[in-house]
C-alpha cells in the first residue's frame, strides 16, 4: 500500500526532475558539440588550414581549443535552453507553491509563446478569483459576528435591567418589547441564512408551477402592511394580470425582498411603484422606490452576503436579502438589475417563460 504524499514531498520530487532535465540537456548539448568539434576537426585536417604537420606538433593545444569552443558554446546553448523551458516551470512551481501556503497575491507572467502566455493568464485569473473569495470570506465572518453578536448584547442588557425590582412598569413593557424585536431580528437572520445556504447549494430548480404573477406581488405588498404603513407610502401598481412558470415560494422571497428594501429605504410618505412588462421570451418586473441615490460603484457589492452601505440598513436588516434574491433568479434563469439616479432606485428582475 503506498503511502500518500504530502505538498513538499511532490515539491522535491518535481524540483528533483526539473534538475534531471537540467543536467541532461546540458549533458545532450555538450556531446552534440563534442560531435560537432570532431566532426570540424576531421574537415580542418583534411583543407589546407590545418594539416598533419600542425595537429603532431601543437595537437594539444589545437585540441583543447575545439574542446574549450565546444564547452562554451554547449554552455551559452543550454543556458538559453534552461531559460526558454526550464524558468517558466521554476515560476509556475513558484506560483503554485505561494498558492497552497495562502499567498493569493501570487502572480506571474511567463511571456514567450501564446501557451504559455495563455497558462499564465489562466493562473493569474484563479489567484485573483482564490484573493477575492477569501476576502468574500473574511468579510461574511467579521460582518456576520457583529450581526448576531449585537442584538445578543442588548438582549442580555435589558434583561439585566429587568431583573431590578424597582423598575417602572412602563419601562418594563419598553425593555420587553424591544427584547421581543431583537430575537425576531435573530430569528429572521437565522432563516435568512438557513435560505440562503438552500439556495446557494440548489444547482436544479424543482416544483415550477405555473401560477398568477401579478396576484403574488399584491399579496406580497399586503403582507408588508404594517411596514409602510408607518412610513405613509403609497403604491402604485401599473400592471395587469400576468401569468408565470417558476417555483412559486423562492419568487415570493424574491418580491418579498425587493418590496422590504424599497419600504426600509423609501423617504416618508412617497410612492413606491410596480410594473411588469411582457415579451414574447421574457417577463420582468420593476421594484422603484424613492430614497437616498445609490452610488454606481456600490451595484455589483449590494448583492454580496452581508454587504449594506450605511447605518440605516446596519439597524434595519442583515444584508442578506439581495443575496437570496439573485441566487433565487439565477437559479430561474434570470438576471437581476439595478438602476439608481436622482432619488429614485428602480430594480428590475427579468425572468424566462420557457422554463
Amino acid at each position: 500500500m503506498k503511502t500518500p504524499r504530502n505538498g513538499k514531498t511532490r515539491e522535491l520530487d518535481l524540483t528533483k526532475r526539473l534538475r534531471r532535465i537540467f543536467i541532461l540537456s546540458f549533458i545532450s548539448v555538450l556531446l552534440f558539440i563534442v560531435i560537432v568539434t570532431l566532426v570540424g576537426l576531421y574537415f580542418f585536417l583534411n583543407s589546407d588550414v590545418v594539416t598533419y604537420e600542425d595537429v603532431i606538433k601543437d595537437g594539444f593545444w589545437i585540441i583543447a581549443v575545439f574542446i574549450l569552443a565546444g564547452v562554451l558554446i554547449g554552455t551559452v546553448i543550454t543556458a538559453g535552453i534552461s531559460r526558454l523551458v526550464l524558468r517558466p516551470s521554476w515560476e509556475l512551481l513558484t506560483g503554485v507553491r505561494r498558492l497552497a501556503q495562502g499567498d493569493f497575491s501570487a502572480r506571474m507572467d511567463l511571456g514567450g509563446a501564446y501557451e504559455m502566455k495563455e497558462l499564465a493568464s489562466n493562473f493569474n485569473d484563479l489567484a485573483k478569483e482564490l484573493e477575492n473569495t477569501e476576502i468574500l470570506r473574511s468579510d461574511f465572518i467579521n460582518n456576520f459576528s457583529h450581526e448576531f453578536k449585537t442584538p445578543i448584547v442588548s438582549v442580555k442588557g435589558l434583561v439585566e435591567l429587568l431583573k431590578k425590582s424597582s423598575l417602572p412598569e412602563k419601562k418594563r413593557a419598553e425593555y420587553l418589547h424591544i427584547i421581543e424585536e431583537e430575537l425576531d431580528r435573530v430569528s429572521d437572520m437565522a432563516t435568512n441564512i438557513l435560505n440562503l445556504s438552500k439556495i446557494e447549494n440548489q444547482t436544479i430548480l424543482t416544483d415550477v408551477t405555473e401560477f398568477n404573477l401579478s396576484e403574488q406581488i399584491r399579496t406580497c405588498i399586503l403582507l408588508l402592511e404594517k411596514k409602510w404603513s408607518k412610513k405613509d407610502i403609497e403604491f402604485k401598481l401599473d400592471f395587469k394580470e400576468y401569468r408565470c412558470r417558476g417555483n412559486e415560494d423562492m419568487l415570493k422571497q424574491v418580491w418579498l425582498n425587493l418590496l422590504d428594501n424599497a419600504i426600509k429605504f423609501s423617504f416618508d410618505k412617497c410612492t413606491i411603484s410596480a410594473d411588469i412588462q411582457e415579451t414574447e421570451d421574457h417577463i420582468s418586473v420593476k421594484i422603484s422606490d424613492n430614497g437616498e441615490t445609490i452610488p454606481k460603484e456600490e451595484f455589483e457589492n449590494i448583492f454580496n452576503k452581508f454587504y449594506q452601505k450605511d447605518k440605516k440598513a446596519l439597524s434595519e436588516g442583515n444584508g442578506i436579502g439581495l443575496s437570496i434574491v439573485s441566487h433565487i433568479v439565477k437559479l430561474h434563469q434570470g438576471a437581476v438589475g439595478v438602476e439608481s439616479k436622482d432619488n429614485l432606485t428602480t430594480f428590475t428582475v427579468t425572468l424566462k417563460k420557457d422554463i
